[in-house]
């Protein structure tokens, strides 16, 4: 199907997340992609990398982000994170709340496992 024709907005992979979360595209190139994403309330990314980084501006709600041993970072409307290269993090939503932010992802992503209803909810 020619890039035209999918849509905009659509579900996305639950091999890739935990809970309903809605992706709204809005560049998707081989270098970079830019979309808008909404995480249901405790929904989250599995664990993943970005080969050339990434940057999270939360635009409604409230979240976290994590570095893998590292500590969960509140995320509230207005933030904004830089994630590395190849620094291996999750980020989603808070418990009782939505959460959208804009994530630009540089260069290839590469998903690993989930993360756990148990660590989850460990969060500060």
């Amino acid at each position: 199907m020619p890039e035209s024709e999918h849509p905009s907005t659509f579900k996305a992979p639950q091999k890739w997340f935990v809970g309903d979360v809605w992706v709204d595209k809005v560049l998707n190139d081989e270098n970079m992609t830019f979309g808008n994403v909404t995480f249901t309330p405790c929904a989250r990314t599995n664990w993943h990398t970005h080969e050339g980084g990434q940057i999270l501006r939360v635009l409604a709600g409230s979240g976290w982000v994590c570095d893998r041993g590292g500590e969960p970072q509140r995320l509230r409307a207005g933030d904004m994170v830089w994630c590395p290269p190849g620094t291996t993090h999750w980020h989603g939503a808070a418990n009782g709340s939505f959460m959208t932010h804009l994530a630009i992802s540089i260069g290839g992503t590469e998903w690993l496992e989930a993360v756990d209803d148990q660590l989850y909810s460990s969060k500060g």
